[in-house]
């Protein structure tokens, strides 16, 4: 059979090139082509375009680089038709891969649609949750909630597994005694990093007891972060080791606080927002703009408050420094915290995603 896959960003590159190898154990003779990254590409996946002129974050990026995204559209679009392939594969990307989906499904009728790691509709924008299902063939989600709440509307969602509880589990663990340092995420853009970093790090050095180890993103060089550095603070490309290593972290908001959970450090999350003073507002309207009460992924997937969340005009030093506290010394708080990591893992399962969201495809188109 013949497949194409779609993924947008570094994260969707990585999770479907991890597919791409288990359909081709489900289907040694399938053809792969798409659009994505390096991964794909060596997956054996021929790519129409590459996902560094495709990973445009933010309203200014996306707004400054409307030809390259018109561009992307069309060699999509063109792609499929000379293609024809028996099954289309979106992972993630939603604005892109809805587009994408909505022209296969009317110029290519027989191609069945499949999305793997579907958007985030349980979280905000859940109107987009009747165009995929209308849209697509099967979704296959990777959190285990998210069928009831495709359920909710009328529709169905398969939970496959969790790329992340997966790579974590496969890992060779740290059975050493936490050291005394504190590990600081800062995330894996360099306008994030530039945002955080520096309130992170005021946090830590109050504790002078304490060493600090910061974990770089893959692709940005060493130099962008020391500047930042004091004689003494450490930079790591190791973030698994650390974390595990660590006796609490300091987190960017996203996947990262899912890794830090099923890693078992203490942690808390931070995320800044342009114009934070004017949060307060938007903080009162929530509930209209977003459809959960947390931000992270672990306190949703918890349902309820784990790891503390000092978002915007909370992201403080002086917030983050006073949960650091509790994390180094409130042994209660401490273990609680775990335990609740305990229970989120045991929710995510070890289901390998990649082999199940394989099987399925193979199977059904």
């Amino acid at each position: 059979m013949k497949y194409f896959l779609i993924a947008g960003e570094a994260s969707g590159d990585l999770h479907a090139s991890a597919l791409i190898a288990q359909l081709r154990h489900c289907d040694p003779e399938g053809q792969y082509t798409g659009l994505g990254g390096d991964r794909m590409e060596a997956a054996g996946c021929h790519l129409h375009q590459h996902i560094r002129n495709m990973a445009f974050m933010g309203f200014a990026a996306v707004l400054k680089n409307l030809g390259q995204i018109r561009r992307n559209f069309r060699i999509a679009e063109q792609a499929l038709l000379a293609d024809r392939p028996d099954a289309l594969i979106l992972i993630d990307y939603p604005s892109f891969n809805l587009h994408i989906a909505a022209f296969c499904r009317k110029h290519l009728p027989r191609t069945k649609i499949y999305y793997y790691i579907p958007p985030k509709v349980w979280a905000w924008k859940r109107r987009r949750i009747h165009r995929i299902a209308r849209l697509c063939d099967e979704v296959l989600g990777i959190f285990p909630f998210e069928p009831d709440f495709y359920k909710r509307y009328g529709y169905q969602c398969t939970y496959v597994g969790n790329p992340t509880a997966e790579e974590i589990a496969s890992l060779p663990r740290y059975s050493g005694e936490r050291k005394k340092m504190i590990a600081l995420l800062p995330g894996s853009r360099r306008s994030e990093i530039a945002h955080c970093l520096e309130r992170m790090l005021s946090a830590a050095r109050r504790y002078p007891d304490y060493s600090i180890t910061v974990c770089a993103a893959p692709g940005i060089e060493d130099a962008f972060y020391m500047s930042y550095l004091q004689p003494g603070e450490k930079l790591t490309r190791d973030t698994y080791l650390t974390v595990q290593q660590a006796k609490a972290a300091i987190v960017n908001s996203g996947t990262a606080t899912l890794e830090t959970a099923l890693l078992g450090c203490p942690q808390v999350a931070v995320y800044h927002l342009a114009l934070s003073p004017l949060i307060g507002l938007i903080r009162w309207a929530q509930p209209l703009i977003f459809s959960i009460p947390y931000f992270t992924l672990v306190n949703i997937i918890a349902g309820k408050e784990v790891i503390r969340e000092c978002i915007a005009d909370t992201f403080t030093t002086d917030n983050v420094s006073r949960e650091l506290d509790r994390l180094l010394r409130d042994e209660v708080y401490q273990k609680n915290m775990l335990a609740s990591y305990e229970h989120i893992h045991s929710l995510l399962g070890t289901e390998p995603a990649a082999v199940r969201a394989a099987e399925i495809i193979t199977s059904r188109s």
